[in-house]
């Protein structure tokens, strides 16, 4: 006989309990989290492949954050710019162009709290801002620098009308700088200071050179020219004078803040390139490259050369002998420009 089940003898069904709301959902949902939007550092945190314990903080991320905003504006502008030129005469907005949007994509890797390692601290403060023995160190700001300086490098030399030779040489010179420094920033014994040293000893070749060196070729193009590139170059010169300074008391010496260390270098790259970029096309606004020795040609221009060769036969004139160097019934090879 059939054994009847009754609705009551049945065990209740289990369901799974919900899972609690994290606390950054009910942050965004009740407006409570001061640093809303922005969670660089929760999300990529401070391990990387070493912890850090002495590393920026919310204000300091937002902070690079709005220099990566600044930057990328001023490239932005730099750019539209520069469609108000005929293509010939846009160099130095792409070379300042690039300057600043380089410097935006490495501040916002930095203000995402990326490309950085950890190196132990030479001196170790009792400051409670610095006291962890593992400093952050963002490698990807050396990466920045050994794009745009060069860069900046280029702005400032073209405009003096410097020899070729003597801007390579002098950009190869600024990669010594920067790589050194690089170098002592990832170096925790006292050695770190003999790379220092090299880095603070190529600055002084590459200030020398775009301050002296530059300003005597610049008189030569014009008293309108030289005087707009002795208040650029001195501007430069003196600004890239507080990054050994800078280096000094963040990844140096460990005396700042890594969040200070941000503003500070924050400042300092703004002046360096936003400021002095929107100067030097303001500068060079009415300034055809020519003047400068610069001699970019047009796709509109490119058939010229055919046309004045053109021009003696349609007007019936005899073309000029071709010169023959004192030797008789010998011509000479014409060369190509370049």
């Amino acid at each position: 006989m059939r054994q009847l089940t009754y609705i009551s003898d049945l065990s209740p069904i289990p369901f799974p309990t919900p899972r609690p709301r994290s606390n950054r959902f009910l942050s965004l949902v009740d407006g409570s989290n001061d640093n809303m939007g922005n969670h660089a550092l929760d999300i990529n945190g401070f391990t990387n492949t070493v912890t850090t314990n002495n590393h920026i903080t919310n204000a300091g991320s937002d902070w690079y954050f709005t220099v990566t905003s600044v930057q990328g504006a001023a490239a932005l502008i730099f750019i539209i710019l520069s469609f108000y030129k005929r293509r010939s005469q846009r160099l130095f907005y792409y070379i300042t162009a690039a300057l600043t949007l380089v410097s935006s994509i490495a501040y916002f890797a930095q203000g995402s709290n990326l490309g950085w390692t950890a190196i132990q601290v030479e001196w170790q403060r009792s400051a409670a801002d610095v006291r962890g023995n593992m400093r952050q160190i963002f490698y990807a700001r050396y990466i920045d620098y050994f794009i745009t300086i060069p860069l900046l490098l280029l702005d400032l030399l073209l405009w003096a009308g410097l020899p070729r030779p003597t801007i390579a040489y002098t950009i190869l010179i600024s990669e010594v700088w920067v790589v050194s420094t690089l170098i002592a920033a990832l170096v925790k014994s006292t050695y770190k200071w003999g790379f220092f040293t090299f880095g603070v000893a190529a600055y002084c070749f590459v200030a020398y050179t775009v301050v002296f060196e530059g300003l005597a070729y610049a008189r030569g193009l014009g008293a309108d020219i030289s005087r707009n590139y002795l208040i650029g170059s001195v501007w430069v010169a003196t600004i890239w004078l507080l990054y050994p300074i800078a280096f000094g008391v963040s990844e140096g010496g460990n005396v700042i803040a890594p969040t200070s260390e941000a503003v500070f270098y924050g400042i300092l790259d703004i002046l360096t390139k936003t400021v002095f970029g929107f100067f030097i096309l303001w500068s060079l606004r009415n300034v055809e490259l020519e003047r400068l020795g610069i001699h970019i040609r047009d796709a509109k221009e490119a058939e010229l050369p055919t046309s004045e060769k053109a021009a003696p036969a349609a007007s019936g004139a005899e073309p000029a002998p071709a010169p023959t160097n004192g030797v008789t019934g010998a011509t000479e090879t014409p060369t190509a420009t370049v």
